[in-house]
């Protein structure tokens, strides 16, 4: 009886020994609370955050702060049963459809298997976005050099996109990825190699002409845009410039001199990024700007409001960090939810 409890116990000890031994490891840096910590590792905080506190309760400063330096863990992810992903189908009207008859994959397979888990609230149930990385297919956009590697921008701009569908999705919004890529998930590699199989929603090749293909992009998005009447809906569009070597620019933010609407979600992301590098970069001024840019074929036609921002010069080697490490990315990512729901809110 007694060797039986033994190995019982035993058996009990291991298994909380390996329970612990799987928890996701972080380190906190400086000026990181729990809310940004969690944030950037894709956690929702109202979701984990107790979680969070009661698994580091002994590894806490006082009134729960976090020490920079130190390793923390996360608490596993809530999985969302994969029944309860939402296909979508497309609708037709008449002897027309409004979106071409194809599968369309449910966004959560977009986002890789290291992604794939997405905890859930609701913060922006009701939203409805539309995002659009630039460029893909047979058109890399701007050009880079990182040592012996070249960097792509639609790879960058595409990997930042995927990263903000699953945090909006992770709240509850009904995402649309308007370019995707069948193979290419979320990415935690610094040089993201470049290949030339992206789509256009739901699954159209996408062209070599450059008119052609952002008057498909945006094709789907003004098909799309009637079903959900009455929602809040946006465009977002993102693209990596392309200047001289030294030149260094911050994250840069375009609308349409006529929406008001698509000018106030430009404003509150601007003012988030903004707020953002005032904490994490005390030292370093913010330069990026909000301005009217109606030549930009998407802002000027999309029927959603739109906001297209230009994450930085791929060919500049400070901006580089923003695009080769990942944690940045996510950051980024991060920083465009936080504004997008500031204006959620004040809508």
């Amino acid at each position: 009886m007694r060797t039986a409890v033994l190995s019982l116990l035993l058996l009990l000890a291991s298994a909380l020994a390996f329970s612990q031994a799987t928890y996701r490891r972080v380190v906190a840096r400086r000026g990181d609370n729990t809310y940004t910590l969690l944030r950037r590792h894709g956690l929702a905080p109202a979701t984990y955050q107790r979680a969070f506190l009661a698994l580091n309760r002994a590894t806490l400063g006082k009134n729960k702060t976090l020490v920079a330096g130190r390793q923390y863990r996360l608490p596993p992810l809530v999985r969302r049963p994969v029944a309860a992903v939402r296909p979508i189908k497309p609708r037709t009207t008449g002897k027309t459809a409004a979106v071409p008859k194809k599968v369309v994959l449910p966004l959560t397979s977009f986002f890789g298997k290291n992604y794939g888990a997405v905890p859930s609230d609701g913060l922006l149930r009701g939203a409805v976005f539309y995002l659009s990385s630039g460029h893909g297919g047979p058109d890399p956009g701007a050009m880079g050099k990182y040592g012996s590697h070249t960097l792509a921008e639609d790879e960058y701009a595409y990997d930042v996109t995927l990263r903000l569908a699953r945090v909006l999705y992770m709240h509850g919004a009904l995402v649309y990825l308007i370019i995707r890529d069948p193979n290419d998930g979320i990415r935690d590699q610094a040089v993201l190699l470049p290949d030339y199989d992206e789509v256009t929603y739901p699954s159209q090749p996408i062209p070599r002409n450059q008119l052609a293909r952002l008057r498909q992009r945006i094709n789907a998005v003004n098909a799309l845009y009637p079903r959900h009447k009455g929602a809040y809906q946006r465009f977002l569009g993102l693209h990596v410039d392309s200047r001289s070597e030294g030149k260094n620019i911050d994250v840069f933010f375009y609308h349409n001199s006529s929406s008001a609407v698509g000018k106030r979600l430009a404003q509150n992301i601007h003012r988030m990024f903004t707020a953002r590098y005032k904490r994490a970069q005390p030292n370093r001024p913010y330069s990026g700007t909000v301005s009217a840019r109606n030549t930009l074929f998407v802002v000027r036609n999309s029927r959603a409001p739109a906001v297209f921002m230009e994450l930085g010069n791929i060919r500049n080697a400070k901006d580089q960090r923003r695009f080769l490490i990942p944690d940045n990315r996510q950051a980024m990512a991060n920083w465009m939810y936080e504004g997008i729901l500031a204006d959620y809110r004040s809508r």
